[in-house]
Parts: C-alpha cells; structure tokens; sequence
C-alpha cells in the first residue's frame, strides 16, 4: 500500500518490542519499526527522511516496517512469507546479515551462520534454506547480471576513448565472455578485451 514514506523526523525509541521511527508527513506521524542497522543511521537531527515500507495487516493490528534500502525491504517481503518467520524474526535476521551475505548462506545452505540471528534455531534456518534457496539463487543471478552490466558499460567507454569502435568492442567482448574467464573487475575486462583487440 506504501511503497515508502519520506518526511521529518519527529521521534526515535527503542524498547523491548523493538526499534520504531516516528516521520511526520504534513503534520500526520507515521510509527515505523526499522533494524537496528537503520535505526542507528537515522539523526533525531536530520529534516528528512526515506523508508521503503511493508504495512503488515493483521487480524488486530496494522504495523508499517521501514528500510533505509529498497532492496532489504523487498527481502523482507521474501522473508516473511517462510513459515515461521514473522516480522520481527525477519528484521532481526536482516539486521544480523548483509545482504549477500544473507543470499549466500542461503544458497549455500550454510544453517548454522543463519542461526546466528537472534531467534533464529537449526529447524528454522533449514526452513528458510529448503523454502528460498531457488528463489535466492535467481536473486543472485540477477545480481552477477547486474555488475557484469556495469563493469562492461564502464569499459566500454574507455574503449571508445581509445578510438575503438562499437563493432570491434562488441565482438571482442563475445570472444572474452566465451572463453569462461573470472571477471571481478573492469580492470580484468579491460586487460581481456584489449588482449583479444591487439591480437
């Protein structure tokens, strides 16, 4: 319903139930529970902020959760939809892991980092690693997509500064991607392409 929230910051707390931000939007305040993570980036001083949010509806209750990242927030959405795993199990287990590193225990089915995060036993990090693991690997495709994306666009421009053209660029970066190379950086692609350019 909310894709994210932005206004002032009126107020922050932590108590047992959790972390909550107060943002004021045109003189409405908006109580929403956040990680600990973002809980401690967020300034009581700053004059404004963003949180991408979940209202999460339940037969008693209706509570807004925010993220200072858009994509920890569409984890979470992940998250809860495991059995078991409610909101505050899933910001407890957001706040315990970086995001890859959460998608790597996952796909490599390593529960016992996973029961690092509070609440979290052996039964029910094997649950989440049975119910997201083929889920998490297409995240982590999309990822690796994404950054093999960027570092070819990055390279692709110093190519052109050095006068090469779209056409040479293009089909040396088929022969690079052929022949299976691990390519972390665009200084690797760099140095590959260039090889295959002056061959």
């Amino acid at each position: 319903m909310y894709e994210y929230i932005k206004g002032g910051l009126a107020n922050k707390y932590a108590n047992k139930k959790g972390y909550f931000v107060v943002i004021d939007v045109n003189g409405v305040g908006y109580l929403i529970e956040v990680m600990k993570k973002d809980y401690d980036k967020i300034s009581i001083n700053q004059s404004t902020a963003i949180l991408y949010t979940v209202l999460l509806h339940r037969e008693d209750s209706m509570n807004l959760c925010g993220f200072l990242d858009m994509e920890v927030r569409n984890l979470f959405n992940i998250l809860v939809k495991v059995s078991g795993v409610g909101a505050r199990m899933a910001l407890n287990i957001l706040n315990q892991f970086e995001l890859k590193t959460l998608i790597n225990c996952v796909v490599q089915e390593k529960e016992k980092e996973l029961t690092q995060a509070k609440g979290v036993g052996v039964k029910l990090a094997q649950k989440i690693i049975l119910e997201l693991r083929d889920k998490f690997i297409n995240v982590e495709l999309e990822q690796e997509e994404t950054q093999s994306d960027d570092i070819f666009s990055e390279v692709k421009n110093m190519l052109l500064s050095l006068q090469y053209t779209n056409e040479e660029i293009s089909k040396a970066q088929d022969i690079v991607n052929n022949m299976n190379l691990e390519i972390k950086t665009s200084e690797d692609m760099l140095r590959e392409i260039l090889k295959v350019l002056s061959a």
